[in-house]
C-alpha cells in the first residue's frame, strides 16, 4: 500500500459513518459470496411448501414464509447476490464505456468532443429509469439485460465527470512532457491522465451502485427485472405487495435489506469523498 493510500485510509477511519457503512458492505458481500455454498437453492430458496405458506416470523422461520411456503430469510440472503451483481455490474459497464468516451472527448476536444457530448446529452435527456424500462422491454427480462439497461442509463454521468476531470489535467506539465517525448494519445490518457482523475470516479461509482440497486429493485417491482423464481429483492417486494395488509413482513424485510445496503453505500461514498479530497471535508 502506497503512502497516499495509507493517508486516505487514515482519513477514512476517522469518519464513523463511513466505517459503519464499510462494515455493512463487507457483511453484505460475505453473505452474497457464501449464501450459494450454505443454502441449497432447490430446496431452501425456491422449493415450495404449501403446508407452511404465510407463516409469521418464528424460531423456525426467522422472517416468516411467503405465499408458497418458502423461507423469506433464506430468499433474502440468496437474493443479495443478484442485487449486488446488478448494481456493480451495471456501474462497471457504464464506467468502461463512459470513462473511455469522456477521456477521449476531454483530451482531443474539437469535433470529437462535440459528437461524443451531444450523443451523451441525448441519453441523459431520457430519465434513467424510463430508459432502462424501454431497453428491458425491448430485449426481454433477464439479468444480463437488466445490467445492460442500467449501464446505459448510468453511462452519461461517467462521460461528463471524466471529461471535466480530464480538462483540468490535460494542461499539466507532465502531460506536455509526455507529448514532447513522443507518447501517443491513448498512452497519455491511460497512463498519465486517468490515474490522476480517479478520485471523483471512485466516489461516483460507489454512489451509483446504490442508486442502481434501487433502480433494479424498482424495475423488478414492475415485473421488468430478474424473472421468477429468482429471489431478487425488488421481486420479493413485488410479490409481497398483494399481502401488505395481512402479512406486512413480506414487504418490510426486503425493503429493509434494500434500505440498509443503499444507506451503507451512501455513507461509504460520502466518507470516500472526504478522504480522497480533504478540502471537501465539512
Amino acid at each position: 500500500m502506497t503512502k497516499q493510500a495509507y493517508e486516505i485510509w487514515g482519513r477514512l477511519k476517522t469518519n464513523v459513518g463511513a466505517m459503519i457503512g464499510l462494515a455493512i458492505i463487507v457483511l453484505v458481500f460475505l453473505v452474497a459470496a457464501f449464501s450459494g455454498f450454505v443454502l441449497d437453492y432447490k430446496t431452501q430458496v425456491i422449493g415450495q411448501n404449501i403446508m407452511e405458506r404465510l407463516q409469521p416470523p418464528s424460531l423456525q422461520h426467522f422472517l416468516g414464509t411467503d405465499e408458497l411456503g418458502r423461507d423469506l430469510f433464506f430468499r433474502i440472503l440468496y437474493g443479495t447476490r443478484y442485487s449486488l451483481l446488478v448494481g456493480i455490474g451495471s456501474v462497471a459497464a457504464a464506467m468502461l464505456v463512459g470513462v473511455t468516451l469522456g477521456a477521449v472527448a476531454g483530451y482531443y476536444g474539437g469535433r470529437t468532443e462535440d459528437i461524443i457530448m451531444r450523443l451523451t446529452d441525448i441519453f441523459a435527456a431520457v430519465p434513467g429509469l424510463l430508459l432502462g424500462v424501454v431497453i428491458v422491454a425491448s430485449l426481454g427480462a433477464s439479468l444480463p439485460n437488466l445490467i445492460i439497461a442500467l449501464g446505459f442509463s448510468t453511462m452519461p454521468q461517467f462521460v461528463r465527470i471524466t471529461r471535466a476531470s480530464v480538462l483540468t489535467v490535460r494542461e499539466q506539465e507532465y502531460v506536455e512532457a509526455s507529448v514532447a517525448i513522443g507518447l501517443t494519445g491513448p498512452e497519455i490518457i491511460f497512463t498519465h491522465i486517468l490515474p490522476n482523475c480517479l478520485s471523483p470516479l471512485i466516489v461516483t461509482a460507489t454512489l451509483r451502485v446504490a442508486q442502481n440497486i434501487i433502480s433494479a429493485s424498482a424495475m423488478s417491482f414492475l415485473g421488468l427485472g430478474i424473472p421468477a423464481p429468482e429471489p431478487e429483492w425488488g421481486a420479493l417486494l413485488s410479490a409481497g405487495r398483494a399481502f401488505v395488509r395481512t402479512h406486512s413482513y413480506l414487504t418490510l424485510f426486503p425493503g429493509l435489506a434494500i434500505m440498509l445496503t443503499v444507506l451503507a453505500l451512501n455513507l461509504l461514498g460520502d466518507g470516500l469523498r472526504d478522504a480522497l479530497d480533504p478540502k471537501l471535508r465539512r
